[in-house]
């Protein structure tokens, strides 16, 4: 299935909302967590990838982005929970449903629960994991208090601590990725001001006037909440179904399955045939253009500022590369501490990435103590794709040697980019200065560079 189309709808109060629509049938539409929410990284999450095609294989799947997250406007001053019943209220208006089934997941389900209860007539069904009544009692659990302090004082360690919890702490990789989608859907502040908006959230008052059909879906080994809140729930809302399913969360592909399942059976249709999930685009495509950037000097600015500020520079690098990988396509396929190897399957969107990595430092620096200056290099090619020793994908060969030696031709604060770069990007009006022939460690014959001059583009 091919990755859907996103498109806006605009709330009354004027705030655009990234949605996408997959699938053909009864209309379901799906509420995230919030404010971990992104259209475009999601679908890079395999197991989510599954969920979301398996639900579509007999549904009409509508995925949207609330406001302060993911691909809608992120700058937003009411994060209140009307404030966010007008995203729901715009994407469904949108797409011009008479009714829905609504799926909640988290502190989404106050959203869902409040919708459910002022347009009954609009919710065919309403479903609800990990979701709870009073969110401020919620929050009261110890390990979440915890969990919000990190959020607080150290938004890596925050964002890695959530990944394992929903992972399991011996995930691994999958964790690891999770926190770097954590990361993408919403900035630290962000995050801090969607959680102080969430703790005032109670919906007790009104959750037994819900009169949809309601299914509270309970994983065995989810973490928050536990097996009381889910069991508090649904004795809460009249009639409704409490569905125990095995593991936490969707982070297997039998999860996702089962999960696919009880909404199905809860809606009455015809379980879907097994569909094989759509691959992302492997690494060994045919072509890559492969993207380093480093930390031009790392070592001396440990050793000047200490280990722990050294530290705190190096993360805002990882969170700047990060959020610019996500915003243009591009996969990380490692990093060395200061710098990152990443592949893209387009020149163009590569170039794009660099340059926003770079206006993103540049900015950093304008008020920063310390600045951070970093090199950027580019090399296109066909690089051979394996597993490390860790079973992690990789890329090897000449194309990925070439383009880190181009990059440490770069002085902190440019783009170096191969000929074969220039050439896949011509006519697209990037700006680019001939450094001529130049000499390559490990490399016979010289190689033509390119500076990109990223501060402007033609017109």
């Amino acid at each position: 299935m091919a990755e859907p189309q996103i498109r806006y709808a605009k709330t009354s109060d004027g705030v655009s909302i990234a949605y996408s629509v997959m699938g053909e049938g009864s209309p379901l539409v799906i509420m995230t967590g919030w404010p971990f929410s992104h259209l475009e990284a999601e679908w890079l999450i395999p197991t989510y990838r599954l969920w979301h095609e398996q639900l579509a294989a007999g549904l009409k799947v509508v995925r949207y982005d609330s406001r302060g997250s993911g691909l809608s406007d992120r700058d937003v001053a009411d994060l209140s929970v009307e404030g966010r019943l007008l995203d729901l209220d715009a994407v469904i208006g949108r797409l011009g449903f008479e009714s829905v089934n609504l799926f909640a997941w988290g502190n989404a389900g106050s959203v869902a629960i409040t919708y459910a209860v002022r347009q009954p007539k609009r919710v065919d069904h309403l479903i609800l994991q990990d979701c709870f009544v009073d969110a401020a009692s919620y929050y009261e659990i110890p390990e979440f208090m915890g969990l919000l302090a990190l959020l607080q004082s150290d938004w890596d360690t925050f964002t890695e601590t959530l990944s394992n919890i929903f992972f399991g702490w011996r995930a691994g990789e999958p964790a690891r990725r999770g926190a770097a989608f954590l990361r993408e859907c919403v900035t630290a502040e962000g995050a801090r001001a969607a959680m102080a908006a969430v703790v005032s959230s109670d919906v007790t008052s009104v959750v037994s006037d819900v009169r949809s059909p309601t299914m509270v879906i309970h994983p065995r080994e989810s973490k928050f909440p536990g097996i009381e809140t889910a069991r508090s729930l649904a004795a809460s809302i009249p009639n409704a179904s409490l569905r125990m399913v095995d593991g936490a969360w969707i982070t297997t592909d039998d999860l996702a399955v089962a999960s696919v399942s009880a909404i199905y059976d809860f809606l009455g249709l015809d379980r879907p045939a097994i569909v094989p999930t759509t691959p992302t685009p492997s690494m060994d495509a045919v072509v890559h253009t492969i993207l380093f950037t480093d930390v031009e000097g790392s070592t001396a600015l440990t050793e000047r500022l200490g280990d722990a500020k050294a530290r705190d520079l190096l993360r805002e690098h990882e969170r700047i590369t990060r959020e610019a990988l996500a915003a243009h396509g591009g996969s990380e396929v490692k990093t060395m501490g200061d710098g990152f190897m990443t592949s893209f399957g387009s020149a163009v969107k590569a170039l794009e990435c660099a340059i926003a990595i770079q206006q993103s430092f540049a900015e950093h620096n304008a008020s920063a103590e310390d600045p951070i200056r970093v090199r950027i290099g580019l090399n296109a090619g066909e690089p051979i794709a394996e597993d490390d020793p860790s079973g992690r994908g990789d890329l090897f060969g000449t194309a990925v040697n070439l383009a880190a030696r181009v990059a440490a031709k770069a002085e902190g604060g440019e783009i170096l980019v191969a000929d074969v770069v220039r050439q896949l990007v011509a006519g697209k009006k990037f700006l680019l200065n001939d450094r001529g022939e130049t000499e390559l460690r490990g490399f016979e014959d010289p190689v033509r560079l390119y500076e990109v001059r990223w501060g402007e583009r033609s017109g």
